[in-house]
């Protein structure tokens, strides 16, 4: 397998600079870091995130640097704060795809909660796309189609992460706003445990084939399932889901993009992202 092996932001969100981020992932063996387009609640000049990411992916080689968290709310309701965020997109992805020359993007298109304050977040069939109402769809087509014209401009594509409490929860409420986009550009990054964790799920098979060539990204994690609903995050190696299974049908899917290690538990995350790389570096080498 020849796939890039990315590391998410979030093991790196203890304090580290961005500049840390870039020289540790280098050295522990990472092929990239996937950023958030901007970081939250901290209030800093677009550009100057950029550079800054520049310049530290340059002095410690960084191959690959990809963005996503962060992205626009195109479902509030709220207009205001729709217009808004894809503005920044409209600012963003142009100057970012410009710098880094990405091919690929995460993409999640803003949470869809269910109104009553006593619905659990983990309660995700009473969440996302299952209780999404028609105009969620409208805006997230409107939205879609904008940042179509982004990405198709800029020649890169946006992949919507399978995650719950989104419309782009199940792989079918995804591949269904894959469709609303009229775009090429617009894909699905495979979060295969997120789509496996709500109603609907399918076998990692059943998924790859269902997305077929709109795969545009895959996550991979690992977690422990609780009776209530809620998980406990885990090693990639550790949990009850079998990531070698999962990477035999990566690799024989001939998916060749880039795969993103990610959803570390709490705790030392810079030694947990030295053992999920080793383990599937370890997994990569039994299955090529």
């Amino acid at each position: 397998m020849k796939n890039k092996i990315i590391l998410h932001i979030n093991y790196c969100e203890q304090g580290q600079t961005l500049e840390e981020t870039c020289e540790k992932a280098v050295a522990w063996g990472y092929d990239g870091v996937e950023f958030r387009s901007k970081r939250p609640s901290v209030d800093e000049d677009m550009n100057q995130y950029l550079e800054t990411i520049y310049r530290a992916a340059k002095k410690f080689g960084l191959e690959c640097v990809i963005f996503g968290g962060g992205n626009p709310d195109v479902v509030n309701d709220d207009q205001s704060i729709r217009d808004g965020s894809m503005e920044y997109c409209e600012n963003f992805y142009p100057r970012a795809k410009e710098m880094f020359d990405f091919d690929v993007c995460n993409l999640f298109l803003g949470t869809v909660l269910n109104p009553s304050k006593e619905v659990p977040y983990a309660q995700f069939e009473k969440h996302g796309s299952y209780i999404a109402r028609p105009e969620h769809w409208e805006r997230a087509e409107n939205g879609l189609k904008k940042l179509a014209v982004i990405a198709e401009k800029n020649n890169f594509k946006f992949a919507m992460e399978t995650h719950p409490n989104y419309l782009h929860d199940c792989i079918a409420a995804t591949m269904k706003l894959v469709k609303l986009s009229g775009s090429e550009s617009i894909g699905v990054n495979l979060d295969y445990i997120n789509s496996d964790v709500v109603p609907g799920g399918m076998s990692i098979d059943d998924a790859i084939e269902t997305i077929g060539d709109r795969l545009f990204y895959f996550h991979l994690k690992n977690i422990i399932k609780l009776s209530d609903g809620g998980r406990i995050r885990i090693g990639l190696g550790d949990g009850e889901y079998n990531n070698r299974h999962i990477m035999k049908s990566i690799k024989e899917s001939g998916y060749t993009g880039h795969i993103c290690v990610e959803a570390p538990r709490q705790g030392d995350r810079e030694w947990f992202a030295q053992q999920d790389l080793a383990y599937i570096k370890s997994v990569i080498k039994d299955i090529v």
